[in-house]
């Protein structure tokens, strides 16, 4: 009992960190972009460029990760990326300068980058050093919440507080989830073995399958980014479907949630990249559903698609990038350097695009045909792991 209570307080923790360091810090930007267009003057290509200056910071969070090995060090950045996540959103409710805002977007990916990655790697090496089945999945629940709770606040507070007042308040929430995620994630031990004496053993996959692996992540990375980004400004913009861009962002965020372990429960069933080609397949389609119907209840289902699945892809590569380094988070800063890169050019490619056109319907399909291009790349990372498992007769990750 006291294991368990130890578990779900640890798994506690990385949920709230990743609300509070990906949800409000990263993803608040989203559902309130349309109010600072509004009423702080926000131009599209700006916004995209605030979008991308986010993912320049998430980027060298990641690079950051894939360098450090020692997990102290890791868990020294994991508790300063909590503080950086209260302090970056509180910026942003007390200027409106753009380069302030710049600033405050590229602390916030660093933040998000902390809880991502430090975060996961810290969590995934308890749960494996105390003998708990090595997923991710309810970890990775906190960015679904985390995007759900700031779509329902920023719904609810719209009606009440202009944008600066809104992030004030987001600030005294994430100050309250810092507490919990700070004191129950436990400092990590530096010993190799687990709680029953068993070593733990990195086993890097080959040059080609990582080099492959990054950049299907980096497919998807496009393919999360654009409508993860602009999603409630694309529905703004769709005829009759005024003031409903916040609900697509909440459904995005209550798929998002238990989706992770769905994912899980997948990948035990038909192998990790079975579950990877699925969630590929069906995020292309949510993606591009919106595009092809503009009705309210098309686009809803095709958020929650989105939201079901982006948040899976994450889950079920970064699991895999843990188990292959079970004693440091290596691969996992690797994979997401590549994902990194991603969020930073599509995110600017797509504002530019809407700007000449009017629209984001240009950057929808640009998502939807790399992550096509991805999910083909899943299928030849499928056949090196086969053909991997039976030239060395072990099992695949």
């Amino acid at each position: 009992m006291t294991s368990q209570i130890e578990r779900l307080k640890v798994l506690s923790a990385g949920i709230l960190s990743l609300i509070l360091m990906v949800g409000i810090a990263r993803f608040a930007y989203t559902p309130l972009l349309p109010l600072m267009q509004q009423q702080a003057g926000l131009g599209v290509s700006e916004a995209g460029w605030l979008a991308a200056i986010n993912y320049i910071g998430y980027l060298s969070g990641a690079i950051w990760a894939s360098l450090i090995s020692d997990l102290v060090l890791k868990d020294r950045l994991y508790r300063l990326g909590l503080v950086v996540a209260v302090v970056s959103t509180f910026v942003m409710g007390i200027t409106d300068n753009f380069w302030l805002w710049s600033l405050s977007r590229f602390f916030a990916g660093l933040s998000s980058a902390a809880g991502l990655l430090a975060g996961s790697g810290l969590i995934m090496n308890w749960l494996i050093r105390h003998e708990h089945r090595s997923e991710l999945g309810i970890h990775f629940a906190g960015i679904g919440l985390g995007i759900a709770l700031c779509a329902f606040l920023v719904e609810i507070m719209s009606s009440h507080l202009v944008w600066s007042e809104q992030w004030i308040f987001l600030t005294l929430i994430g100050a309250l989830i810092l507490i919990p995620a700070w004191r129950w994630l436990p400092r990590p031990e530096k010993t190799t073995v687990t709680r029953t004496g068993k070593e733990m053993v990195d086993r890097p996959p080959g040059k080609t399958f990582l080099r492959l692996f990054m950049l299907a992540y980096f497919c998807a990375g496009v393919g999360y980014v654009v409508s993860a980004t602009f999603i409630v400004a694309i529905v703004e913009q769709l005829p009759g479907l005024e003031g409903n861009g916040s609900w697509a962002f909440l459904i995005l965020g209550l798929a998002a949630a238990p989706a992770c372990m769905f994912w899980d429960m997948v990948a035990r069933k038909v192998g990790n990249f079975n579950a990877l080609i699925a969630a590929f397949t069906l995020q292309i389609v949510g993606i591009l559903i919106s595009v092809v119907e503009a009705n309210l209840y098309v686009v809803l289902l095709g958020s929650a698609l989105f939201g079901g699945t982006f948040i899976g892809i994450v889950s079920l590569v970064l699991s895999m990038a843990g188990r292959y380094y079970p004693t440091r988070a290596k691969m996992m800063g690797k994979m997401t350097i590549s994902y990194g890169v991603a969020q930073i050019l599509a995110p600017a490619v797509t504002g530019l695009l809407a700007e000449y056109s009017g629209n984001y319907s240009d950057g929808l399909y640009m998502a939807a045909i790399i992550m096509a291009f991805g999910t083909l790349l899943m299928f030849r990372l499928k056949a090196i792991d086969q053909n991997e498992m039976k030239n060395s007769g072990t099992g695949s990750l």
